[in-house]
């Protein structure tokens, strides 16, 4: 409970008028509408938090996502064919080139690899970064030492086909304020999985904060204000910001393999994408699942307008009358390509998206409860998506991926309908099974067919010789 006024002094000194005047101007003086009650350490703790924000960028964002929202768009219109490359159509001499052109791509040290990181697995009932999450695989392996030992791989297929004696791909993980200091320990204490701590690079995505429906700051605390992070979209900002899209050029690298922590069956530094990226000579590229049916949960790429750029349309976003809609001459839904965060960019092309989404300064508004000095909320958090950088694509290229071989999505806790640790877990195993029985193994024990059964250890007995595939595994 508050003292009353005057216990401690006659007079409590005045905010300073120019930081007052500032948030005047931007509409926003109500952060020091509780100052008079505050002690001096509080007021000490508000100061440094309002001098911390972009008063000006901030504003800018406010209003120019505020004012996006009821706007007209175009209709959209499904991807073009010609625009993907479809499982079906690939042949093996397709294949064979682009392993080739990504091998020696990553051989000359092109290819960086950046991973979306900045969220805990809340979710999953942790509140570790989700990349330390162990899914249960006999191994006890964590997302993280997945994807690294997956680098570790690449490195040395690159490595033996160019006949040079090592190679290196620089690996930046994106963290949040609320990961990046356990991140950075996790990979510490377990020696970076077998990779030279220089190739790692850790930085953070930045937060911004919430708003009510009319665009003021939420308190959260009488000398806080409430923020939330900006989006794995906030990698654009953070990469220039932290000036890593220049470090990115001095090494030398011309093409960035991007994708988000929680697939466990993410290919990272896939050779044959990277080839086929080259090959296509775009500025942009994602791998796409076909959508298992009408209703399933994933945003889907569209075009916006006729002969407008690609984009994604989230599944809230999609009339369910086209989201059902089937193309007469292929058979499949109209709009079947899934998003699913596995996307290659050139160099140039991130800098000219990050210049472009900080021009235009428009996010997306979730409506969430947030914490605030009046308990929790209804108020607005500013976010932007990694798939917003494709409607400045000059040029970009589908890839379809068959989803039991590269997506099995850790999002829920065990015992939800879908996208658990244990579906990861049994996609993973199954995956491997079967290159087992490629490569002239057999299995001692049968991989469950479905979640619901019981988990037992997978012991494998290895005949032949191991595919390049299972080596990535």
């Amino acid at each position: 409970m508050r003292e009353p006024m005057g216990i401690h002094s006659n007079a409590v000194a005045a905010p300073p008028q120019l930081l007052l005047e500032r948030l005047k101007d931007y509409g926003q003086e109500d952060a020091f509408a509780l100052w008079d009650e505050l002690s001096p350490e509080e007021h000490h703790l508000l100061l440094n938090d309002i001098q911390s924000l972009d008063l000006s960028r901030i504003d800018r964002i406010i209003r120019c996502s505020l004012r996006s929202q009821g706007l007209p768009v175009a209709a959209i219109e499904p991807v073009p064919e010609s625009w993907v490359s479809s499982v079906d159509e690939r042949t093996m001499e397709h294949r064979e080139r682009w392993w080739k052109m990504g091998l020696k791509a990553i051989a000359e040290g092109k290819l960086a690899v950046l991973l979306l990181s900045g969220g805990q697995g809340t979710r999953l009932g942790s509140s570790d970064p989700k990349g330390c999450f162990n899914i249960g695989l006999p191994s006890g392996k964590s997302l993280f030492q997945l994807q690294a030992e997956r680098i570790l791989c690449v490195q040395r297929l690159a490595a033996q086909a160019m006949n040079e004696g090592s190679v290196t791909i620089h690996w930046y993980i994106m963290t949040s304020p609320f990961t990046d200091d356990a991140t950075g320990k996790f990979f510490e204490s377990h020696k970076y999985f077998g990779l030279e701590a220089d190739q790692v690079t850790f930085f953070q995505q930045g937060t911004i904060p919430c708003i009510s429906k009319d665009g003021r700051y939420v308190m959260e605390t009488p000398f806080k204000v409430a923020k939330s992070p900006d989006g794995n979209g906030g990698v654009y900002t953070a990469l220039k910001s932290s000036r890593l899209l220049e470090d990115m050029a001095t090494r030398g690298i011309k093409y960035v393999d991007c994708y988000g922590v929680d697939n466990a069956l993410v290919r990272v530094a896939d050779p044959t994408f990277l080839g086929y990226f080259i090959d296509k000579g775009v500025a942009a590229a994602a791998k796409v699942v076909r959508k298992a049916y009408p209703q399933e949960k994933v945003g889907v790429f569209v075009r916006r307008g006729k002969g407008g750029p690609l984009t994604v349309v989230e599944y809230t976003e999609l009339d369910q009358s086209l989201a059902s809609a089937v193309n007469q001459q292929t058979g499949r839904l109209r709009f079947c390509w899934s998003n699913v965060c596995l996307h290659m960019f050139t160099l140039d092309f991130l800098n000219q998206v990050a210049n472009g989404l900080e021009k235009d300064s428009i996010y997306h508004l979730a409506e969430k409860k947030i914490p605030s000095i009046h308990g929790y909320t209804m108020g607005l958090k500013l976010e932007q998506f990694i798939f917003d950088a494709f409607p400045y694509a000059p040029s970009t290229a589908l890839f379809e991926v068959l989803r039991e071989e590269e997506f099995a999505p850790v999002k829920n806790a065990n015992g939800s309908n879908y996208d658990t640790p244990d579906s990861a877990r049994l996609l993973v195993l199954r995956l491997h099974t079967r290159w087992v029985v490629a490569a002239g193994g057999f299995l001692t024990h049968s991989v469950p067919l479905y979640s619901t059964a019981p988990r037992q250890p997978i012991w494998l007995k290895m005949q032949g010789r191991i595919t390049n595939k299972l080596a990535m595994a």
